[in-house]
């Protein structure tokens, strides 16, 4: 798969656009760039069956966040508090930053 940037990052706040978790707003906890999926905090909350082991002697059944594709969110801007696509700036020192659709603020700071 190629590495694309993805339009949301670790940090960012996103509503979900589909799925079980539809409407929830919620931050990123990490992105998989090369699978283009992000890990967003508690949506997509899966049940794990953990073997007992040294560290974890009583095993058990584990909840975790399992990944989603990134085009099932949208990044929330944070000056205008909208779900928003995204625009790409060049600035002066060739330097690409993410900008707001909605309220034309730059995201990355």
């Amino acid at each position: 798969m190629s590495t694309q940037k993805l339009h949301v990052r670790k940090g960012d706040r996103v509503l979900v656009l589909s799925g079980k978790d539809k409407g929830k707003k919620a931050k990123v906890i990490s992105s998989i760039p090369g699978e283009r999926k992000v890990l967003v905090e508690g949506v997509n909350i899966i049940k794990k069956h953990a073997r007992p082991t040294q560290r974890v002697p009583q095993g058990g059944i584990r909840e975790m966040e399992a990944p989603i594709p990134s085009s099932k969110v949208m990044l929330i801007c944070p000056s205008c508090q909208q779900p928003t696509r995204i625009l790409r700036r060049k600035l002066s020192d060739g330097k690409s930053v993410r900008a707001c659709k909605k309220c034309s603020e730059n995201i990355d700071k």
